[in-house]
């Protein structure tokens, strides 16, 4: 199949989810008059901006034909490793000697573990094999248990008004969260589209093993992207703990279910080397009008999640549908 082929599908799969997004925006409007109001609309972007986080690095995972389950973990260890560095400081297991951290420091502390957290998943899927399900639903669970280790399964809470800033604030009447997002995917889309990381990217998800023979370092590419997926989710857990000015030990949980369906519903195809960032921001804001709409409709959260899950699982079908038909 040809590239503009390809663009073209591309093109038609990013229309199908706007014309989806229109369709459950005026329905929603019809049936609540609390939907279509402008502080609605920038309660769903700020709500929806730590998806749009998590999926856009949970994009680049798919692009390559992975997957990264550990996401949501890993944006609360994140999140609670900005907290109590920022209100506790370090101290030197010999007790003779203590750090404290500006916000600035706890911010690149928690981008540079998440960063680290997503290269250490992408070492053991390339060097031992290992699939990327198992061994990110590995980290999933050690993420966690370090999340609880760390905070002791208590919050760590008053952080103060600068850091709550970067969740709870705005600029030029916009959330500073969604201007955090709009910059992963601006840094997402340019890696993908203008960079040869991206084309290796593509390259990789398409056939992984005509990528091998082109030259392509895969292993080298692959540990890259899950490192992205893992500081993109530290983003995201600074902007959680942020909102919340506490950091939860329980933070993230289905977090990666969410982005998954940010990501097929924006068009990205789960067998790699197909789709976007915008697609799959398209498809994040899908999942906040949703959950928002289902919240003003006072739906039951359980049939929330039937809701949702009945979204995901048609989205994949469609997906699959679309691959066989290629």
């Amino acid at each position: 199949m040809s590239e503009a082929t390809i663009t073209y599908k591309q093109r038609i799969k990013s229309l199908q989810s706007l014309i989806a997004l229109v369709v459950l925006c005026i329905l929603l409007s019809v049936l609540t008059d609390k939907f279509f109001t402008a502080d609605n609309g920038l309660n769903i972007l700020r709500q929806t901006a730590v998806n749009i986080c998590v999926a856009t690095g949970m994009t680049l995972v798919v692009l390559t034909a992975g997957i990264d389950l550990s996401v949501g973990s890993v944006l609360a260890l994140c999140g609670a490793i900005a907290a109590g560095l920022l209100k506790n400081g370090w101290t030197f297991p010999s007790g003779d000697m203590y750090v404290g951290f500006t916000i600035f420091g706890v911010l690149l502390a928690a981008v540079l573990v998440g960063s680290v957290l997503g290269w250490f998943n992408g070492f053991v899927i390339t060097k031992f094999k290992v699939p990327p399900f198992v061994a990110t639903l590995a980290m999933l669970t050690i993420a966690r248990g370090l999340t609880m280790l760390y905070t002791k399964g208590q919050p760590i809470s008053n952080l103060g008004p600068k850091f709550a800033f970067i969740g709870a604030g705005s600029f030029l009447g916009i959330p500073v969260p969604v201007w955090i997002a709009l910059l992963v995917v601006l840094l997402a889309a340019f890696i993908t589209k203008q960079t040869r990381l991206g084309r290796y990217i593509y390259a990789i998800g398409g056939n992984e093993t005509a990528a091998k023979f082109s030259g392509i370092n895969i292993p080298k590419v692959v540990i890259m992207v899950y490192a992205l997926a893992g500081m993109m989710a530290a983003v995201g857990g600074i902007i959680v703990t942020s909102r919340l000015d506490s950091a939860q030990p329980n933070a993230g949980v289905s977090y990666e279910l969410d982005a998954i369906a940010a990501v097929v519903i924006g068009g990205t195809s789960l067998s790699g080397g197909r789709g976007t960032v915008w697609g799959t921001v398209m498809g994040a804001i899908i999942i906040g009008v949703l959950n928002n709409g289902l919240v003003l409709l006072n739906v039951s959260p359980f049939w929330q999640q039937v809701v949702k899950g009945g979204v995901i699982l048609l989205a994949v079908i469609i997906d699959k549908i679309g691959n066989k038909n290629d």
